[in-house]
């Protein structure tokens, strides 16, 4: 499955089963996406490539590791290496939905806008589970 930015000038691939989509409701993420949630999954490194535009990706990273990697661009949020694990986080937006994308996790629920009226279906945390177990937990949602 493709992906690529607002301007296009940033393009990478996810081959392989497509992990499940998560929404976090936490505030840092709605300050990323610019809404109630970002969309996003986690997908192995062996799965992920670049196809062009790497070297327009600029990186902000917060003191507490939260980290935004953007287009140099058009500024939309774009994969990355998701902390010390072997994954690379991709915002879902940039995905060319075929059908495969399912949202079945929120994370920081208890954190919502009050403004934030969806209703939420799957899996729902409060908070954050532990990184890595979510991890698996998204991986155990793939969709061939």
């Amino acid at each position: 499955m493709r992906g690529q930015c607002l301007c296009g000038r940033v393009v990478f691939e996810v081959v392989g089963k497509m992990p499940m989509v998560y929404q976090c409701h936490c505030s840092l993420c709605r300050k990323q996406s610019g809404s109630t949630a970002s969309a996003g999954t986690a997908v192995p490194h062996a799965d992920f490539r670049w196809l062009q535009g790497k070297e327009l990706v600029s990186s902000w990273v917060k003191d507490s590791g939260f980290r935004s990697d953007f287009c140099s661009s058009c500024g939309s949020p774009v994969p990355n290496p998701l902390r010390d694990l072997a994954f690379m986080w991709v915002p879902a937006g940039l995905l060319e939905d075929d059908g495969r994308l399912a949202v079945g996790i929120h994370l920081f629920a208890g954190s919502r806008a009050s403004w934030d009226a969806a209703p939420m279906s799957g899996i729902v945390h409060e908070t954050a589970p532990e990184l890595h177990a979510f991890v698996e937990l998204l991986q155990l949602g793939a969709k061939a």
